[in-house]
């Protein structure tokens, strides 16, 4: 995967980047966990609900964002197939080169599959750095793999110089960490509305 090919690529005003090894992940342990403490199975998550949730923290309204356009691209190691927490999560058949539409306007998903963990952290940044630089691109939400702290602190220094008011980027991650130029929002809530995991049941 080359990030060459992104640079010529005709840019959504809304994009969602998602490291997708990390939050599948994270949706299984959530799973787990809450089935044990709920005492009931927890089904799959809801991928287009996900999506919705991660749109609507990331500042996304159904009164201005109907009839736009926001691009969802997954990262993921080529030998993951599928978000296999996840459903519909086929990367091939179910995520690349689709779309969904709905109140938050059209949602246009692809998928990249990467062959190293370096350069998978990597892609991810240089994707970022791509689009939040982008004159048609005003909203970013970014899921990385907050558990390395490096990325971290590489996305924060990527973000410093972004001094263009009209962007607003936010990044997801389990618990709050280091600040910078940019909106963080806790990505477990987005999550346990995608598993069905209700308030009243905490």
């Amino acid at each position: 995967m080359d990030i060459q090919q992104f640079n010529n690529t005709k840019w959504s005003r809304n994009i969602i980047l998602v490291d997708g090894d990390y939050v599948d992940s994270v949706a299984f342990n959530l799973s787990v966990n809450f089935e044990r403490m709920l005492g009931r199975r927890i089904p799959k998550a809801d991928l287009a609900r996900w999506i919705d949730c991660v749109a609507l923290d990331g500042g996304m309204r159904e009164s201005r964002d109907s009839e736009g356009e926001t691009q969802v691209i997954f990262i993921h190691s080529k030998e993951k197939a599928a978000l296999e927490n996840f459903a519909p999560g086929n990367y091939e058949t179910d995520l690349n080169a689709k779309a969904f539409k709905d109140g938050l306007g059209e949602f246009i998903l692809s998928s990249y599959p990467v062959e190293e963990v370096v350069k998978h952290n990597d892609f991810f940044l240089d994707i970022l750095k791509t689009v939040v630089n982008h004159k048609d691109v005003h909203r970013v939400m970014a899921i990385p793999n907050a558990e390395h702290p490096a990325l971290w602190d590489a996305l924060r220094h990527a973000l410093r110089d972004v001094d263009d008011e009209e962007k607003r980027v936010t990044l997801f991650a389990m618990q709050p960490l280091e600040g910078g130029n940019f909106k963080q929002e806790i990505l477990g809530y987005s999550l346990m509305n995608a598993l069905g995991i209700k308030g009243n049941e905490l």
